[in-house]
């Protein structure tokens, strides 16, 4: 039985002392409460004790899910609904989903190409909307991994000067906002092995924001369960953490309600 209530304290506290150790307030740090393959009951539990940031990967699972959470908000009185539920989309999205994406999330992670950037600001211009993004970006070379591939993007000037050809398209779009950057570290069985992946993407977000200062670079999405406190002593502004609050996923979970 997952004590969920112990799981959060615990992952609060962790943050709170890995943003000390980097010398940040840990109020700079935003918990993205990863609810892949976690039933609804789940999600409302922790919006009980005070979560208000939740993620999903995928958008057919969080179409089944937010609405009935969506609901269940509405019915609650509205003294105990002290603020909103926000929702992020922080797996890959396809172009052909993106449409129902914008209708479920408050802001996409994982825009990790200059089509997709393209056809969301075209859909929320239908909506009359700007959508929040961050841009998802490979900085280890993994082939397994989506995102722009900046690798090497200190050493290679070509690498570099491609990329920001993209974004200088993308910041021009009206209707998406950059707010920064994601990315997925390698998986490894030390921590402190994906520290240098995270201190690249946080350098990444330092020559952007020299190169365009007039944009918003604010955010770096990076860091889950296994590495959450490294990446946070190299800049991590969001986390996105499943496992360490609601434990293991059994196998092939579909139950949604």
């Amino acid at each position: 039985m997952v004590d969920l209530e112990a799981n959060l304290r615990k992952v609060r506290r962790r943050i709170a002392e890995a943003a000390e150790r980097g010398g940040r307030d840990p109020s700079e740090i935003t918990l993205v409460a990863v609810t892949k393959m976690r039933p609804v009951e789940a999600i409302k539990a922790a919006y009980e004790l005070g979560v208000r940031h939740f993620g999903e990967n995928r958008v057919y699972e969080a179409a089944e899910k937010i609405p009935l959470i969506n609901r269940w908000l509405e019915e609650k009185p509205p003294t105990s609904r002290s603020s909103p539920l926000v929702w992020h989309m922080v797996g890959h999205l396809q172009r052909r989903k993106a449409r129902a994406a914008i209708q479920l999330f408050d802001i996409v992670h994982s825009v990790d190409s200059l089509r997709l950037a393209r056809k969301l600001d075209r859909l929320c211009k239908e909506r009359g909307e700007v959508l929040p993004i961050l841009l998802e970006v490979n900085v280890s070379g993994e082939e397994s991994k989506y995102g722009f591939r900046l690798e090497r993007w200190p050493e290679d000037e070509e690498q570099w000067e491609l990329f920001t050809g993209v974004v200088e398209e993308i910041l021009a779009l009206p209707n998406v906002k950059v707010q920064g950057l994601m990315t997925m570290a390698p998986i490894v069985s030390d921590p402190e092995e994906a520290r240098p992946y995270f201190r690249r993407l946080r350098l990444l977000r330092d020559a952007l924001a020299e190169r365009f200062p007039e944009a918003d670079w604010h955010h770096l999405s990076m860091g889950m369960t296994d590495d959450f406190e490294v990446a946070i002593e190299e800049g991590a502004t969001m986390v996105r953490i499943g496992r360490a609050i609601f434990g293991e996923a059994p196998p092939g979970y579909r139950k949604i309600v």
